[in-house]
This record gives structure tokens, C-alpha cells and sequence, in this order.
């Protein structure tokens, strides 16, 4: 088809905009339309050109702006109508990102599609928090689950954490207590320690330790909120978020 828009699948990383790839820099900077996530950081809509359109498609614990399908009918139609459209999406759009279901709407409706990778969350978060999420001495295996995955407790998360093991759990504020409550049951120990990251990678970044049987209560006690991740294992206990803190500070 002639005059088809390209949709770009751009990953904005955890927050920083110095942490965005070169090529996801260059395209914001020449944008005409930006369909971006609610919580892309505003310094990094900074860089979009004054005149280029922005779209919010914000999404929260059952508030969105738009269904999931009504997004990927937003980018065909754009694009079927000439446009090129950046789809900023937070940390990396393959990642809990949906960003599958979107490729695969334009690739259906042939639109020509491209995928522009970004440091993911668990990435951002865990360098920002100076916790290595596998170490020589503490974990060789690293897993990603969803927090808020339908059927929570029907989920086999039975090896996914331990000795030697790191799980990032992303989404997982809401259902902090049955996350904590599934994990002991699926027989991992009481005391493991924990970090949640909240707000990684931005001036207001936090890191809380403590015990996996005190999750709960940690992130009720510090009224903990999204984007946070919660990062299990000993490498936990290793991190330095001073340090990252005060690097995060003397980079700004």
C-alpha cells in the first residue's frame, strides 16, 4: 500500500532520559505524533518536537484511558492514514509491555512495523539500586513474572525463587500480600530477603529492604506506589542504593 505510516515501537527505558537508546532519542526529536504510556517520565516528552501531537493512553489498575484494543486501532489508523507514529512505551515494549499484541495488529493490517528495544524496569531498577540480579556468589538464574496476572493464585511459581535465583516481579503493589502468601506456600523461606524499587531511575527513587514475609506490610507501612518492582533473592542484600542515589544526584 502506497502512503502507509510506519509504527515505531519505542522502548523509553525506566525513566531517565539519558538512559534511552540513541535511535529511540532521534525519533522522538522528529516525531509528528507520540502514543505514549501514562507513566513515561515528562522530561523524556521534552524532547518531542512542540508542535508533534501526544496522545496519552494512560493505563492503571482497571482505569484506562483506552481498552488495549482501541490502542492497536489507533496505531492502524494513523498510520493507514499517512502517519508515522511513535509508540513510547515504559522500559521495553516486549517486556510486559503489550507490545506483542501491537506488532501484531500492524503486521495484520499491513502496516510496516519496527521495534526499538529500551532498558527494561528490571534492568533500570536494579542498576539504580546497585543490586546485580546475578552474582558469581548468590543467583544464576533471574525470572520475570507479572503481580497482577489473572488467576494469581493458580500460578506455578514453585523454583522461580531461592537459592541461587532472583525473581522481579513487576505489577506487584496491589497484590503484595497474596504475592508474599503464594511465594511462602510454594515453599520458599519466610526470611528471604527483598528490595522494592519505587520510581527507579528518577530524583524521587526509593529502595525498601526487609523479609518476604514482611512485604505486606512494607509496602502498606511506606505506602509504596507504582512503577515499583519488587526484586526477591540474596542478591538483594548486596545492593549499595546510597551509592546509586548519590550517582543518580550527581548526574543531575
Amino acid at each position: 500500500m502506497e502512503n502507509v505510516g510506519t509504527v515505531y515501537l519505542v522502548g523509553a527505558g525506566p525513566g531517565d532520559p539519558d538512559l534511552l537508546t540513541l535511535r529511540a532519542a532521534r525519533l522522538l526529536a522528529r516525531a509528528e505524533l507520540v502514543v505514549h504510556d501514562g507513566l513515561i517520565d515528562p522530561a523524556v516528552l521534552t524532547l518531542v518536537p512542540r508542535d508533534a501531537e501526544l496522545i496519552s493512553v494512560a493505563k492503571r489498575r482497571a482505569r484506562h484511558t483506552l481498552p488495549q484494543e482501541d490502542i492497536c486501532a489507533l496505531l492502524v489508523r494513523e498510520a493507514l492514514a499517512g502517519r508515522d507514529v511513535v509508540r513510547l512505551k515504559g522500559g521495553d515494549p516486549f517486556i510486559f509491555g503489550r507490545g506483542g499484541e501491537e506488532a501484531e495488529a500492524c503486521r495484520a493490517a499491513g502496516v510496516p512495523v519496527q521495534v526499538v528495544p529500551g532498558i527494561s524496569a528490571a534492568n533500570g531498577a536494579a542498576a539504580a539500586a546497585q543490586i546485580a540480579l546475578t552474582h558469581r556468589d548468590a543467583a544464576s538464574v533471574v525470572s520475570f513474572v507479572a503481580g497482577q496476572c489473572k488467576g494469581l493464585s493458580d500460578q506455578d511459581w514453585a523454583g522461580l525463587a531461592g537459592k541461587g535465583r532472583t525473581l522481579v516481579i513487576y505489577m506487584g503493589v496491589k497484590t503484595a500480600p497474596q504475592i508474599a502468601e503464594k511465594l511462602m506456600a510454594d515453599g520458599l523461606a519466610p526470611d528471604m530477603p527483598l528490595a522494592v524499587i519505587e520510581s527507579a531511575c528518577r530524583a524521587d527513587m526509593r529502595v525498601l529492604r526487609g523479609p518476604l514475609a514482611g512485604l505486606p506490610e512494607l509496602v502498606e507501612r511506606e505506602r509504596v506506589k507504582s512503577p515499583a518492582l519488587i526484586v526477591i533473592g540474596e542478591v538483594t542484600a548486596r545492593g549499595d542504593a546510597a551509592l546509586a542515589r548519590i550517582a543518580l544526584e550527581a548526574q543531575a
